[in-house]
């Protein structure tokens, strides 16, 4: 249902910046006043490390721009885990948290992976200082281009609560998924997760 979605909003997207190959698109939604992202870049690794990375919880802190903490909660299966993390934000706002559900599946006849990751309630209490994201949507589309080497389709809804300017997160919108996905192709470059198994063909 939401790659379908996706696929059907596609012509929606207004280009947004792009620097080294990784391009930001955004869009309005419908009651929000904070656009979806969409980044599209190609990366020099294969679907099955581009997973072995999503999964490796703990990395994200090295990766995912203003990423504090990011500890895993629950592990069900290679393919399935829970983890929590915290947002870091520059004074004076308030740090981000929120726990989220990862799930991947993969296309036996295309190769094509998605990884869908929302929020989900329930798993950590609400801590002092620090505000509680509920609505947050992730969604990835992994599909392998040539030998050892793919390209990445994500898509983020969230709403951050709190206080925060609209204008503020559309502002930093460009910023951090440009950091994000560099810092993503330097971990895939070391090869750390060449020899992972995650079931991905």
């Amino acid at each position: 249902m939401l790659q379908a979605a996706v696929v059907r909003g596609q012509a929606d997207w207004k280009f947004l910046t792009a620097k080294s190959g990784i391009k930001v698109y955004t869009k309005s939604i419908p009651d929000s006043k904070i656009k979806a992202l969409r980044i599209e870049c190609n990366v020099n690794a294969s679907a099955s490390e581009v997973v072995a990375l999503l999964m490796d919880i703990p990395a994200a802190v090295r990766w995912v721009s203003h990423t504090k903490s990011c500890v895993l909660i629950r592990k069900v299966s290679p393919a399935e885990l829970y983890y929590y993390t915290e947002i870091s934000l520059p004074w004076p706002l308030e740090n981000r948290d929120f726990s989220a559900h990862v799930k991947v599946s993969q296309d036996l006849a295309t190769k094509i992976v998605t990884v869908n990751a929302p929020a989900v309630p329930g798993w950590v209490p609400v801590k002092p200082g620090i505000v509680r994201i509920s609505h947050s949507k992730g969604f990835w589309t992994i599909t392998p281009t040539d030998k050892g080497r793919v390209k990445i389709d994500y898509i983020l809804e969230v709403d951050p609560g709190g206080n925060i300017p609209p204008v503020v997160v559309n502002t930093f919108a460009s910023q951090g998924p440009i950091e994000t996905f560099m810092n993503m192709r330097k971990e895939l470059q070391t090869g750390k997760y060449k020899s992972v198994v995650t079931g991905i063909e």
